[in-house]
């Protein structure tokens, strides 16, 4: 062979070799499964910590965004109209499977596919709403974890009654948009009954309903706030802290961020916990488990904690029992 042709050899060879290899990559990137995710809030703030758990739990299965997972994430900014779309398009990524964050997203999930497994995690009852048959055996392509914040709901009425306890008037802070909405309202009225006090419930679909609903309350001579667990709120967890103190209305919400921000009470579940356990599941269906098989997770602790600042900006002297009951009091 001669000396020219053997260069010419060796630099098709090499030319062949460096085009085969990242063929070779793309197509291992592209074997890579892909997760869906639709949620119902935005990219930031609480989401954005309930995003990692859920990576954080997909990795300890074993899979990591960018190496063997890719994750196409939808999200519908607090406007739930948005989500049967949105929904739709993730169909269209063919996922291996679909990630629910929030029960109106598990229901957009649920409208636009019956054969993609879908993981929710929901603060209703999912058998009640029609996510699964039941919880130990889901069947069809559902499960996930429930946090269980519409049962809750009662108990922070409860739980606010007994740091208030001269309260007549309280009120429910209530997404009117959100399905739980209709059942949060009756659990709530119930207790209010049993416990002897006038509740109303107010609607807030947007953030800015937050200053005229605080003013109507303070019309109304509400004495007690319990606020809904829905997206919005959360998101703007903060902000609802600000206005109760500005109003002077004792409140009590599901997350610790409430308590945090400089509200007076928060009783819920961890959601880190429950975002974490969703991933590991997402992991499992991954590795070929059927959501069938998987019997939807409950919450098994509820951390109470008080904001103390707050109770005496608000001129409230906490039941001694109360404290002794807190998982957290914040100074």
């Amino acid at each position: 062979m001669r000396r020219r042709d053997f260069i010419a050899l060796l630099g098709g060879t090499a030319a062949a070799c460096s085009g085969a290899w990242p063929l070779a990559a793309r197509a291992q990137q592209s074997a890579a499964p892909v997760v869906g995710v639709l949620a119902a809030g935005s990219p930031s703030g609480y989401w954005a910590e309930m995003f990692a758990a859920f990576r954080q739990g997909l990795g300890d299965a074993g899979y990591s965004e960018g190496r063997n997972v890719t994750i196409e994430a939808r999200w519908a900014e607090n406007q739930y109209d948005r989500l049967p779309v949105l929904a739709t398009e993730l169909v269209g990524q063919r996922p291996a499977m679909i990630a629910a964050f929030a029960t109106p997203a598990a229901k957009a999930a649920k409208a636009a596919t019956t054969t993609i497994p879908i993981v929710f995690v929901t603060i209703a009852d999912p058998v009640q709403i029609g996510f699964v048959v039941s919880l130990s055996h889901p069947g069809g392509n559902m499960t996930g974890v429930s946090q269980l914040s519409v049962v809750v709901g009662p108990k922070l009425l409860e739980l606010l009654h007994q740091a208030v306890p001269s309260a007549a008037v309280m009120a429910l802070l209530v997404n009117p948009s959100n399905p739980n909405a209709v059942t949060e309202s009756r659990t709530a009225k119930e207790a209010a009954q049993r416990l002897g006090v006038q509740l109303h419930v107010i609607n807030a679909s947007n953030a800015s309903d937050f200053d005229p609903t605080f003013a109507k309350m303070r019309e109304l001579q509400v004495a007690g706030l319990v606020i809904a667990q829905d997206i919005l709120f959360g998101t703007e967890a903060e902000q609802l802290a600000k206005l109760s103190v500005r109003y002077r209305i004792p409140a009590i919400y599901a997350q610790r961020e409430f308590a945090t921000a400089g509200g007076l009470m928060t009783y819920g579940t961890n959601g880190r916990d429950a975002y974490h356990q969703a991933g590991n599941y997402a992991g499992r269906i991954l590795k070929g488990e059927a959501p069938s098989d998987l019997p939807v997770m409950q919450a098994t602790k509820f951390d109470l904690a008080i904001n103390l600042k707050t109770a005496k900006a608000l001129g409230l002297n906490i039941p001694l029992p109360l404290l002794g009951r807190a998982d957290e009091m914040i100074e």
